[in-house]
Parts: structure tokens; sequence; C-alpha cells
């Protein structure tokens, strides 16, 4: 268990920040801004949580993933090359991309088929959990973009690329199955 007994260290003043194996990065490395792209899509997935027309049924979902975006969290905050999960180091793994697969595959059921490309938007919740996944993409980004000059675990990227899948279909849950999406009209304005 992790106990904080003082928020502010002042270590950061120098503009650094520590990382699991005791280095230090700049606020601005490419690997903090992962884990800081991370953290604003759980910060926004708790905001979806809180919308005022609910997550209803998906609730304990959306918690599970922000425990699982901690887990990636403290995965991205541990450079290296080896990712085999430890005592001492947490790391992704397969078994929480595929529970996300599974939430995918039974909400899909649920959902009308798309006959277009879908605006962000619909109800509150659908449209929080919208902005969700595209800040979930540029964790995704910042993460491939990390992983071209850094180990990154492999399962952390898929744990990203899946999770955007499962807020789209969710998003669509959200506004009546499909039924209240916001269809891509093209060249509507022209």
């Amino acid at each position: 268990m992790v106990k904080l007994n003082r928020i502010y260290t002042r270590t950061g003043d120098d503009g650094t920040t520590g990382l699991v194996d005791g280095s230090r990065r700049a606020k601005h490395d490419a690997r903090m801004e992962v884990i800081g792209s991370v953290d604003e899509a759980n910060s926004l997935i708790g905001f979806a949580v809180a919308s005022p027309d609910g997550s209803g049924p998906h609730e304990a979902a959306l918690v599970r993933i922000q425990n699982d975006l901690f887990d990636l969290g403290a995965d991205l905050a541990t450079p290296g090359d080896d990712f085999t999960p430890s005592e001492m180091v947490l790391r992704v793994i397969p078994s929480q991309i595929e529970w996300l697969e599974r939430q995918i595959d039974a909400l899909t059921e649920a959902l009308t088929p798309l006959t277009s490309f879908i605006l962000p938007g619909g109800t509150e919740a659908a449209a929080r959990v919208h902005l969700a996944r595209a800040t979930v993409r540029r964790a995704e980004r910042a993460a491939t973009a990390l992983a071209a000059h850094e180990p990154v675990n492999p399962a952390a990227l898929a744990y990203l690329n899946r999770l955007s899948d499962y807020l789209f279909v969710l998003a669509r849950a959200l506004n009546d199955g499909g039924a209240g999406d916001v269809l891509w009209v093209p060249g509507q304005s022209r």
C-alpha cells in the first residue's frame, strides 16, 4: 500500500521528476508526456463516471479501468526492457487487455450497426466518454513515439489501443445503444 505523508517534496523544483528505478527525467521528457496523458485520460474517465446522466451499469467497469490506468502509469514509470511483472515491478499484463476485449464484445452485441462515422456527442455521459477516448488516443500516440526510442511494454501499448476501442463502444452504448449517436454528414456545410 502506498502511504503519502507529504504531498510536496521539492525534488521536482528543478524541472525533473523521479521514476520507479530512482532515475530522474525532465518533466517534458517523452516518457513523462505519456504518463501525463494517461493521467489526463484517467481524470476524464472519472469525469465520465461523475456525469449527471450517469454511467449507470458501466461505473464499476470504468473504476476498474481507472485502477488499470494507475497500473499502466507505474509500468511506464519503470524504464527498462524486462516487462515481467514481479512483487516490486508492476506491469500491464495480457489478462487486462483480454478483460477489455470481453467488455467490448459484450457492449457491441447490443449496439445498432454503424451506418456512418459518428460525431463525439449525444448524451452528456457519452460526450464525456468520447473526451476520455480522444485523450487515450493521444496517450497512445505519445506511447508509440516513446517506443520508437526506448523500450515500452507491448502490453501497455495494446492496452491503450484496446481502451480507446472500449470507450468508443461505451459512448455508443450510453447513446441509447447507438440510437442516439450523432452521425457525420459528409459535406453538410458546403
